[in-house]
């Protein structure tokens, strides 16, 4: 087979054959140079170690998804405050993508009852501004390392409506379940006439044998916070151990104490 590799063909304003990564985009168009791939890399490594740095201690948290696109007077708006409240009263953290909509509200919930609240931003192209009611943040440049850090610091996922993003997380997740990658995490999807018809189409995934019914044990459908409480607190406090974590002053950690319980 000839030695040759395929290289997509760039919009007529962006510059033709463009061998080194720009910025945090580029690294999906194809071969770079073997520096910029390193370069790519190394930015790689120390995103995670800003995300480990961050999140590290602020747990154990319940992350909460949903649309960006909902106002504060919208009843998904309102639905993730409540929940972001219940989840508080638990005593987890509630830790959400730090932009406005869904993850605003639930952020919200949580600031004003007393609990913590923690984002996972992501850089856009528009900018995602972070939203005023967490008390600590990270901002991330890829989407596969705010991914990793939302599951990596959750104990379980609350799936309000959503698009894209949020379809993406949630199948990420159950895929996860299903390899056995991840064991015993709980996913509440909250919205039952949002999501009515794709617990159905789930429902015809397992009569053509694409799923099994195994695959949704750990979902749960609801419109209840208190119901969705009581969906992932069974599993939890049945499969886990939660541990309190403690800085080490060397490393600068001992400021981060009031994030934890």
């Amino acid at each position: 087979m000839s030695n040759f590799t395929l290289e997509p063909v760039p919009p007529a304003t962006q510059t033709a054959n463009r061998k080194v990564i720009v910025n945090q985009y580029d690294y999906l168009e194809g071969p770079k140079s073997r520096t910029s791939e390193l370069a790519f890399t190394l930015k790689v490594v120390f995103q995670f170690i800003k995300g480990f740095r961050k999140l590290h201690f602020v747990g154990p948290c319940v992350t909460v998804f949903g649309s960006a696109r909902f106002a504060p007077e919208h009843e998904y708006y309102k639905m993730a405050e409540a929940v972001g409240k219940a989840i508080v009263k638990t005593g987890f953290t509630v830790m959400t993508g730090g932009g406005p909509g869904i993850m605003e509200a639930a952020n919200k919930g949580a600031y004003e009852n007393g609990g913590t609240s923690i984002g996972c931003n992501i850089r856009l192209p528009h900018e995602q501004k972070p939203n005023p009611y967490m008390h600590d943040w990270v901002t991330l440049d890829y989407f596969f390392i705010r991914k990793f850090m939302l599951l990596k610091y959750s104990y379980a996922f609350v799936v309000l409506p959503g698009g894209w993003g949020t379809m993406d997380e949630m199948f990420e997740t159950l895929t996860l379940v299903q390899t056995g990658m991840i064991h015993h995490f709980p996913v509440v999807l909250m919205g039952t006439s949002y999501y009515a018809p794709l617990m159905a189409y789930l429902d015809f995934m397992i009569e053509q044998g694409t799923i099994s019914a195994q695959d949704l044990h750990y979902v749960k459908l609801t419109d209840d916070p208190e119901e969705a409480i009581l969906h992932f607190e069974k599993y939890i406090h049945k499969y886990y151990t939660i541990r309190k974590r403690k800085g080490f002053w060397i490393l600068g950690e001992r400021l981060r104490r009031k994030y934890t319980k």
